[in-house]
């Protein structure tokens, strides 16, 4: 009986880690620490990387860098669930939600989608220097 008590113990441990292993990948989110980088945009339409459907020429939003992705599968990451960047650019700031990834982005490079980076500067420039920060939303 105590063999078994104590495999019961060992086998709930066991459920309870990837329980314990997401919570801390969320909590190894740097929000409220900003970074300097740079912007571009996109216009992608289709799933992305938090398993939703987007259309990045019409929607607010953003794509990580993929320095931040924690989790195998993208749909189960930390960024996807309450996490925005907030964006600062020559006296104007926005925040979008996190609803994709950017594979081919440094760490301090973010992908905003094409009406967000709208917000910030004349889409024509194409690349701008920016300040970010995660944030909860």
């Amino acid at each position: 009986m105590r063999k078994t008590i104590k495999s019961l113990a060992v086998l709930a441990a066991a459920a309870a880690l990837p329980l314990t292993t997401s919570g801390t990948a969320w909590a190894d989110i740097p929000f409220d620490q900003p970074v300097n980088g740079r912007a571009t945009y996109y216009n992608d339409a289709g799933f992305g990387a938090c398993g939703t459907q987007i259309n990045a020429a019409t929607q607010m939003l953003v794509a990580a860098p993929a320095a931040y992705w924690t989790t195998a599968n993208p749909n189960n990451d930390p960024l996807c669930r309450g996490v925005s960047i907030r964006v600062s650019y020559n006296g104007r700031t926005i925040t979008v939600p996190v609803v994709d990834k950017c594979p081919s982005c440094d760490s301090a490079h973010i992908d905003l989608s094409a009406p967000a980076f709208a917000q910030l500067a004349d889409p024509g420039l194409g690349n701008i220097p920016v300040t970010w920060t995660f944030v909860r939303s």
